[in-house]
């Protein structure tokens, strides 16, 4: 295979990709344009939104589907940039620009590995999705395409992950909580003070851990991080409200947290959604032993990605690295993408997985 060539197309587009801005739920321009060049090359590049999917040649619902999954929108660029976020600069190893690691790479480097691995029959069917508002968990992103695909039986995930496997990622849940207490003078003995009550709830909250660890992701996570009361200085506030984050584990539902923090707060707890749970993979599953035979290593991961949201096994991994996502200058590697389509090829070639 020729990984040298592929590693060119892929910075090529990459370099194109970048200077087209696609922040979250703004991914319009960015998705016609990867679906255009799709198609320039004899593939038939389909919509949902501004998800783009395509299938690889001979489709067989008799064989299961691996599906490639990473994500075209960015975060938008933090002040401190000193280089132009929205063009691709190339400086020896490193390409500069927006996404450029966070999904950029993984977006490319997938998709090259999805050209070479269809050129030969594989014993699974596979598909590549670059999707839409990854970063802010939207709807009309891969869990609005997943309703329009075939049944998925394995999914790999390209995020920054120096190239080594993720088998369990924790899930997110938000809750927004409030104490409620009465108003008073506060130069009177009078009223009862909320934020008094919300302290208490807080230092539950930060003081204990749920029993049960996981091997790969350790503890579920839980920390306040926002608090907001009162009215003026004399007032004695009557409610206090403040914001839970909540990393699960998979030993754990976000249903079942809940109803825990519900039990053992005074406050009202609501939760936002309860629809990003823990994700992951049983490490005998064949793509996982083929990376360890490879000499990839496994982790779990504790940031959120479109795993969450995906009811069937999945690794995540890609090139670049989790540190520079979201950071001003944000670069990857050309280096990376070489060996990331060299990996994908050879974590994915003639594997074998249940249907």
């Amino acid at each position: 295979m020729d990984f040298e060539n592929a590693k060119y197309e892929a910075v090529e587009l990459l370099k194109r990709l970048i200077e087209i801005p696609s922040y979250s739920r703004e991914e319009t321009a960015v998705a016609d344009f990867l679906q255009n060049e799709i198609e320039a090359l004899g593939y038939v590049a389909c919509r949902n939104a501004n998800n783009v999917y395509v299938k690889g040649p001979a489709f067989d619902l008799g064989k299961p589907t691996i599906l490639l999954n990473a994500h075209l929108d960015t975060v938008k660029p933090a002040k401190s940039w000193t280089k132009e976020p929205h063009k691709a600069t190339v400086e020896g190893d490193k390409l500069y620009g927006l996404g450029s690691n966070d999904d950029g790479a993984s977006v490319v480097s997938l998709l090259q590995a999805f050209f070479m691995l269809t050129l030969k029959n594989q014993p699974y069917n596979l598909i590549f999705a670059a999707t839409a508002e990854e970063e802010v968990s939207g709807k009309n992103g891969v869990e609005s395409l997943l309703a329009d695909l075939p049944k998925i039986d394995l999914a790999v995930v390209g995020e920054p992950t120096g190239m080594q496997m993720a088998v369990a990622e924790k899930g997110l849940m938000v809750l927004d909580c409030t104490a409620h207490g009465v108003s008073g003078h506060a130069a009177r003995n009078e009223g009862d003070n909320a934020i008094y009550k919300a302290v208490k709830d807080i230092e539950w909250v930060r003081t204990n851990e749920l029993p049960k660890v996981s091997e790969n992701l350790g503890p579920v996570k839980m920390t306040v991080t926002m608090v907001q009361a009162g009215t003026q200085h004399n007032v004695i506030p009557d409610t206090c409200s403040f914001v839970i984050d909540v990393r699960s584990n998979e030993c754990y539902s976000n249903q079942e947290i809940y109803e825990i923090l519900k039990d053992n707060l005074q406050s009202d707890v609501e939760a936002r959604s309860f629809r990003l749970g823990s994700s992951g993979i049983d490490v005998s599953h064949p793509i996982v032993k083929r990376g360890i035979e490879l000499g990839l290593g496994t982790f779990g991961s504790p940031t959120l990605s479109d795993q969450a949201l995906m009811n069937f096994a999945s690794v995540k991994i890609g090139p670049g690295d989790s540190a520079r996502s979201h950071s001003a200058d944000e670069y990857i590697c050309l280096s990376e993408i070489e060996s990331a389509i060299k990996v994908y090829y050879e974590l994915l070639d003639g594997l074998v997985i249940s249907k």
